[in-house]
């Protein structure tokens, strides 16, 4: 799959001080920097590619078709206001099939076919360790929107950065205080049997320990499981909580047959919204989930209290209050991990137009100006919330939210401070050759 943003204008295109104007009037209308006096080379510059790779197709794919929706609207935006540095921002998309071998193959492609300036956008946690490698062999940097802690753990290269979206060992370091204070200590873990859930398993374990609690079972499930029956039965009756992280295309059949094997006698239940991203929670089959509760990055629902700069960034992608698309409610989307595409692309915008890039030959000034970042500030390029960036780490910190399921609907009752999901490690890419 090769998809291209169309460029807006050529190299022919005049500029007169009438559509400078009226241009300029319009990036200040969506409520961006304007910018396009200072860019107005934009017009006659070669485009600024962007290598996506995305999982359009295998289990990632309903996080795929949001994160394409996500980064079209930013795109959309950016270039309006002038693009990055002066030149129109061109997407080139690439499929992997949420699979690390193609994934590889995907960074390779983009660096030798299509010739792009980065990549960025790749999901799952085994696409990214299956990939990363080659991107720092191309000496291609490559910005992803995961979670994994394979990033800031120190296992991938100086070109792999994950700025726009937090990583599991913050998330569930600020999720474990609340749960054992407020749930119970005694914790059956339900999760995917490949990296993204064995980071839950491992920092979890150790987040809830820290807390006095303890795991009861460990239930890892394989990615292609359609039936998840004969797990339920293998929770200890001792669990005072479960907590599943589950993915891909069998999240509603998991929730259902967990809901149709504990009826009402159930433990409390503190799932990760992995579980049901991309699924209506009003869908029948879920109403035992009522009263059970939900880590998310970005709430769903808009609530009473939104922000201006969520109103502009459903708004633009296309997304209602209820987290559903406008233009049809009962496609659900990705909304606590999509977020991080539009982020992630201002990020780059950030470190671009920081670093004075003008060609590969630039790599290197891009990677140490992205380094060189220490935060982002809430608002419309930043619609989740403010942000720490460690340039050490090549990660970004935020807000995590606690949400409870009342009247088929995700309701906020906690909000995490940045610091409940810092942690020490020994992580330092800028010691790393370019």
């Amino acid at each position: 799959m090769n998809q291209k943003t169309p460029r807006l204008g050529g190299k022919k295109s005049f500029i007169t001080r009438r559509s400078a104007l009226k241009t300029l009037g319009a990036a200040s209308a969506i409520g961006l920097a304007p910018g396009y006096v200072r860019y107005a080379q934009a017009q006659t510059s070669e485009p600024l590619k962007l290598g996506f790779q995305l999982h359009s197709t295998g289990i990632g794919a309903a996080y795929g078709r949001w994160y394409d929706r996500t980064t079209q609207a930013a795109v959309k935006l950016i270039n309006a206001a002038g693009g990055i540095a002066g030149r129109q921002v061109e997407i080139v998309t690439e499929d992997d099939g949420t699979d690390p071998k193609r994934g590889a193959e995907v960074v390779e492609k983009f660096a030798s076919q299509h010739k792009v300036d980065l990549v960025f956008g790749t999901l799952f946690s085994h696409v990214v360790i299956g990939s990363a490698p080659r991107a720092g062999e191309l000496k291609m940097p490559y910005f992803v929107v995961s979670e994994g802690y394979h990033v800031a753990s120190g296992a991938l290269n100086r070109y792999v950065f994950q700025p726009g979206i937090t990583d599991v060992r913050s998330q569930v370091s600020s999720m474990a205080p609340w749960i054992a204070g407020n749930l119970g200590k005694k914790v059956t873990m339900i999760f995917p049997d490949y990296a993204f859930g064995h980071d839950h398993r491992d920092f979890f374990t150790a987040a809830i320990e820290k807390q006095g609690g303890s795991i009861a079972a460990l239930l890892p499930i394989p990615p292609t499981e359609t039936s998840y029956t004969k797990y339920f039965p293998q929770i200890p009756a001792e669990t005072e909580v479960i907590y599943h992280v589950m993915v891909g295309p069998g999240v509603l059949t998991f929730v259902k047959e967990m809901g149709e094997h504990f009826g009402s006698q159930r433990p409390q239940i503190f799932g990760f919204i992995d579980s049901l991203e991309a699924v209506d929670i009003a869908s029948p089959g879920l109403e035992f989930l009522e009263g059970t509760y939900f880590w998310e990055s970005y709430p769903r629902y808009a609530g009473a209290n939104q922000s201006p700069e969520d109103k502009f960034y459903r708004e633009h992608v296309g997304v209602d209050g209820n987290g559903a698309s406008t233009a049809d409610p009962k496609d659900i989307s990705t909304f606590s991990h999509m977020f991080g595409c539009w982020e992630t692309l201002y990020v780059i915008k950030q470190a671009i137009e920081a670093s004075g890039y003008k060609s590969p030959a630039d790599k290197a000034a891009l990677i140490e100006a992205t380094e060189s970042m220490t935060g982002f500030a809430a608002g419309n390029e930043h619609p989740q919330g403010e942000k720490t960036f460690d340039g050490k780490r090549h990660q970004c910190y935020g807000h995590q939210f606690i949400s409870k399921v009342e009247g088929q609907r995700l309701n906020v009752v906690h909000k995490t401070s940045i610091e409940d999901g810092m942690y020490e490690n020994d992580t330092d890419y800028t010691k790393q050759s370019l």
